[in-house]
């Protein structure tokens, strides 16, 4: 079988899916990659897959745009034939819904790796743009089957008219490698504090960091370290001149962009991810998990995945600083509550969000598909 994996930039793919890709492969499936081009596209080509370029304008809404990009992938799809198609995220899932539709492609799979701040609450603009996407999402889901990380998406997808339950399929993450993601004893300290992530005013960064500030205001021995690059292709992207400033501020450390997240997580004693809106599962908090670490993150869908409030870590209500100050207070002055969250996420980890798990889930989707 023919498979194409279709994403809106060529870091998911690698970051996120590279484990599935290589079983796809293995299991004898030809098997196409197709994104923009970024830095991660000769990664995925060293590893041997077949690649092939499809434009996306992230920060666009312009119809115009979107259309030439459906257009490339019609042309690509009717020379390519693929028996298959895998969409991740919502951009993709409409524009490679609609060339599958039109190409003929008999089999569909969209996988909805969180429904963004879109469907959170929505007012103004958003609210015109998440009625517009919700009929976009109605016509691209039909006839496809859709693979939601949450029960919270899933829900709102069902509720919402946008897809019937019987095509849906809860797998919970896009899967971590329990194997590089191992326990690590503690480091020295002072205690860090980390926050790994895209550099996005909805991943709660800013909240972070006045958690941060009210921490060294009451004489906490602690550091918040931040790590990611500006996203300048996403209209959420915090400048890079901000998170330097912040870089400066007493206690707070921009570490800007790893590609050593293992070795990253063990310089960490607690991780964090303040953000403001639902996702899938993050998967720097299933990393964390697995390399043993206590969690603080947000009371929304997505966190309350991995996070078991007061068994592995704390939740916290989005955009409540103080709050998340609190939280990581407690465990900033409780070694014990360290060490026993963090043996609790090891187990939660390789239980629930193991690569294994999630593969063998998802392949079974296209049995079915």
């Amino acid at each position: 079988m023919k498979i194409a994996y279709f994403a809106n930039t060529g870091w998911y793919l690698y970051n996120f899916r590279l484990s599935l890709l290589k079983q796809a492969r293995e299991r004898g499936n030809d098997v196409l990659l197709v994104s923009p081009e970024d830095e991660y596209v000769s990664e995925l080509q060293a590893e041997g897959f077949r690649w092939c370029r499809c434009p996306i304008d992230r920060k666009s809404l312009n119809p115009l745009k979107g259309s030439r990009s459906i257009v490339r992938l019609v042309g690509l799809l009717r020379e390519e034939r693929p028996d298959l198609i895998h969409n991740f995220t919502l951009k993709s899932i409409v524009y490679g819904s609609l060339a599958a539709r039109i190409t003929g492609v008999p089999r569909r799979v969209n996988a909805i790796t969180g429904l963004g701040h879109y469907f959170s609450n929505p007012s103004g603009v958003d609210r015109v743009i998440m009625h517009g996407l919700r009929h976009l999402l109605r016509y691209s889901l039909s006839g496809s089957q859709i693979i939601f990380q949450n029960p919270d998406d899933l829900e709102t997808v069902v509720e919402h008219g946008m897809a019937p339950v019987e095509d849906c399929h809860l797998i919970r993450s896009s899967g971590v490698d329990t194997d590089t993601f191992q326990p690590q004893e503690e480091p020295d300290e002072p205690i860090t504090i980390l926050l790994a992530s895209r550099m996005l005013w909805s991943k709660g960064i800013e909240d972070f960091v006045k958690a941060g500030r009210h921490l060294v205001e009451d004489g906490a021995k602690a550091r918040v370290v931040i790590v990611g690059a500006p996203d300048e292709g996403n209209p959420d992207a915090i400048p890079r001149e901000r998170l330097q400033a912040w870089d400066e501020e007493p206690g707070v450390e921009w570490w800007g962009f790893r590609d050593d997240m293992p070795q990253v997580l063990g310089q960490s004693h607690v991780v964090c991810l303040p953000t403001r809106y639902g996702e899938g599962v993050p998967k720097i908090l299933t990393e964390a998990a697995a390399a043993g670490r206590p969690l603080v993150a947000t009371d929304v869908a997505g966190c309350q995945e991995i996070v078991q409030d007061g068994e592995n870590g704390f939740l916290v209500p989005p955009g409540d600083s103080s709050s998340l100050a609190q939280a990581l207070r407690s465990l900033i002055e409780s070694p014990d509550d360290r060490r026993r969250m963090g043996t609790r996420s090891r187990k939660i980890a390789e239980n629930k969000f193991s690569d294994e798990k999630v593969i063998e889930e998802t392949l079974s989707v296209y049995e079915n598909a």
